[in-house]
Order: structure tokens, then C-alpha cells, then sequence
């Protein structure tokens, strides 16, 4: 397979076969770091005389990216919602979400409340800082289209399953019609990157299911974000800890060079940096085709400012770009907070069980259900739900 307070350290441990969850304990919030703190901030340098960004940083409390609407122009929850929040939190987990035993949505819920974990809801009802609104802009008109016909394609993938008949949120905006699409060996309107409902060939699954990440910009996920930042005189390398094995390493340019030609596209992008005081401010681009960000790929554009604001935070604000999707650009800000780096000493690569074997099997699956629907041994496959899990979370107060 997720802010703004420093001060005490935790660290944050997810583990998918986790026997219970909990929300973390609670740490100190300052908002506004004090001039003894900025200039300790200062001060912090690296024997070659650069800002010191190095160590393991993540975001300590959960904070939708985008403003809920019911909060309106609010951009600071109260103390007292805070406190509502976490307790509506709490009462989620150690549920166990069923439905009609035997359906496909049981079988989806098999991951419930035991195996989620939240942390405290942050300061702040959204990352997103601009618009005023905390809302991701409108999207352009063809990029509309395009976001439509790719839910329409996925639609149709589920319309034939007990999802679309039994009216899940799954198959919000599609209906139940008992034949199996026609669409079913049709491409998708755009390079998959999501799970849909077909396994014919490893691109159908999602990322994670192929042991790839969503790459940047990463603003974390509900089973965690790390990145341990090392510094050399001639570069910055990042790695990221991210989802259940599909961690990612990334090398920021300081060399003053221009970005890669324009027919060099990579799946992280090109990362050119320099220092504008204490802040490293990052421009990205040169994406690949293949990447895909709330429907922006290769015309995305990143720009990133990192600043170490106290002995243990770093602010990262982040603008995102693409006038072929968005009608304006936006603002991300998150507050990171320094882990141990004794509690975290054995920092291993990350594997990705899941694609390294589960990904082969689902085709394996995908290949007997076909074979024993053809010998009369079984439903057809179109009908059966592959794609939809996770039934639940969409109850989270805070989203």
C-alpha cells in the first residue's frame, strides 16, 4: 500500500499481519518555531558547510490532502475537533466490517479494523495550503474527459459482479447488468496504474500488485511514509519507505545543469536542485508517459522547497503543475519530524512479497478460471470482483 507537530519523537511501525491498532500517542505541538529554534535551524550544517537535511523524516500526524467540504474555508481543525476526530477514529478500529457472509464485499473485508492504524489528526483540515480552499483545482476539460472515459472503462470491468448489484461505492456511478462487458478485451483509455477488474496481462494489475510506487510527489499513505535523506557535496540522495515493499530511491542533481532533454522521460522524473539560503528548493520534471498523478503524467511539474526549521522538523512545501490537467497550479505543506536513528538502525531494503508472488499467482488465477468457465466447471470470470478491496475506510471522519 499516508502534521504538523514536533517536538517528542515516535516512531511509527506498520505491519500488514499487525494483531491490533491503535492511534500513536500524542506529541507537542509548536506552531510557530522560535528564533532560538530557526537559528539552531541555521546553524545546522554539513561538514562541507550546506543545510543539514540528513536523517529519517516522517509526518507524524494524518492529514487529508484535500479539505473535506464540510469544513468550508476552515484551515486549522479546533482543539476540541481534533479530540472529536481521534475518538471517531478509535471507535473504527478493532471493528470487523461484514457484510453477507459469502458475498464478494465479505471476502473484501477481510482487511478490517485489526489490520488498520491511524495517527492523530493533524493541525491542519488539509495539506493542500493553496488554493485557499485546500481543494485540488478544477481539472481541464480534456483532462475531464479522460478521467471519465478511464472510470467509464473500469466500470464496465465491474458491472457483471455482486459490487455493481449489491450497489457498493466501488461501483459509484455504473449500474449492475448481469452480461459481462463487451469492453473486456479492450485497452485501457490510459496506461494502467490502478487495480481493475482483469488480469490478461501484468499491466492490468495495480502498481503495487507489480511491485512499483506511485513515485513523486509523495505526501505519504495510510500504511506509512519514511525517507531517509544522505548528503555528499555532490548530490542528495533520498530514499523512500513507502507502502508494503515498494520503496524507492531517488538522486537530486546539485551540479547546477540543466534538466535531461525533453526525450528522456523517467518514472521518478528529473530532479535538479540547488540552495536558495537554507532551503533546498527542487525543480522536477522529464516524467515519464507511464507515471500517473491525479491523471497528470508526463507534462508534470514539480517544484519542491525542503527547510530545516528546528533540531528535529523539516517544512517540505511542494507546487504541482500541469496545464493540460489542472486550470491553476497548487501548494502542498507538511511538517516532518526526525526519527531515532538508533530505533531504526536496521534499515533494510524493503521486498515486495506481494508482487514477487501474489502478482504471478492472480495471473495464474485469472488463467484456471477462464480454462474451467470454457469446460462448464464455473462462473464466468467477468463476473467474480478481483479489483475492489479495502470495504470500510471510506467511513473515515477525516476524509
Amino acid at each position: 500500500m499516508l502534521d504538523r507537530f514536533s517536538g517528542s519523537i515516535i516512531t511509527v511501525a506498520v505491519a500488514a499481519g499487525a494483531a491490533g491498532a491503535v492511534i500513536l500517542a500524542p506529541v507537542t505541538w509548536t506552531q510557530a518555531q522560535s528564533p532560538a529554534a530557526s537559528a539552531l535551524a541555521s546553524a545546522v550544517k554539513t561538514q562541507w558547510g550546506e543545510p543539514d537535511l540528513q536523517g529519517i523524516w516522517t509526518d507524524e500526524t494524518d492529514t487529508p490532502l484535500q479539505r473535506s467540504a464540510k469544513y468550508g474555508s476552515q484551515e486549522f481543525f479546533t482543539a476540541g475537533q481534533r479530540e472529536e476526530l481521534d475518538r471517531e477514529r478509535s471507535s473504527l478500529l478493532r471493528r470487523d466490517k461484514r457484510v453477507e457472509r459469502g458475498t464478494e464485499l465479505d471476502v473484501a473485508g477481510a482487511y478490517n479494523g485489526l489490520f488498520q492504524s491511524y495517527k492523530h489528526v493533524g493541525i491542519r483540515t488539509s495539506m493542500i495550503v493553496d488554493p485557499a480552499n485546500g481543494r485540488i483545482p478544477s481539472m481541464t476539460p480534456e483532462a475531464q474527459k479522460i478521467a471519465t472515459a478511464d472510470r467509464q472503462f473500469r466500470l464496465a470491468l465491474l458491472q457483471a459482479t455482486q459490487t455493481c448489484k449489491l450497489k457498493s461505492v466501488a461501483c459509484s456511478g455504473g449500474k449492475y447488468d448481469p452480461t459481462p462487458s463487451p469492453r473486456l478485451a479492450e485497452p485501457p483509455p490510459r496506461y494502467n496504474t490502478a487495480r481493475m477488474n482483469r488480469h490478461d496481462g501484468p499491466e492490468d494489475g495495480a502498481l503495487a500488485d507489480r511491485c512499483l510506487t506511485g513515485g513523486l510527489p509523495e505526501f505519504g499513505a495510510a500504511t506509512g511514509s519514511f525517507r531517509r535523506i544522505v548528503q555528499t557535496p555532490g548530490g542528495i540522495s533520498i530514499f523512500y519507505d513507502v507502502g508494503q515493499g515498494q520503496g524507492w530511491q531517488r538522486n537530486i542533481v546539485m551540479n547546477g545543469g540543466p534538466h535531461l532533454p525533453t526525450n528522456i522521460r523517467q518514472w521518478y522524473g528529473d530532479s535538479r536542485g540547488h540552495w536558495e539560503g537554507d532551503t533546498l528548493v527542487v525543480d522536477v520534471t522529464n516524467f515519464s508517459a507511464k507515471t500517473n498523478y491525479q491523471g497528470s503524467s508526463e507534462n508534470l511539474h514539480l517544484v519542491e522547497h525542503w527547510t530545516r526549521t528546528g533540531p528535529t522538523s523539516i517544512e517540505y512545501v511542494a507546487t504541482i503543475e500541469d496545464p493540460t490537467v489542472w486550470t491553476r497550479p497548487w501548494t502542498v505543506k507538511q511538517e516532518f519530524t526526525r526519527q531515532s536513528e538508533e530505533a531504526n538502525r536496521l534499515y533494510t531494503e524493503p521486498r515486495c512479497v506481494e508482487g514477487n508472488y501474489g502478482h504471478p499467482g492472480l495471473m495464474r488465477g485469472a488463467r484456471a478460471e477462464e480454462i474451467a468457465y470454457k469446460e462448464g466447471r464455473g462462473p464466468h470470470p467477468a463476473t467474480k470482483d478481483n479489483a475492489t478491496d479495502f470495504v470500510g475506510v471510506e467511513d473515515d471522519p477525516l476524509r
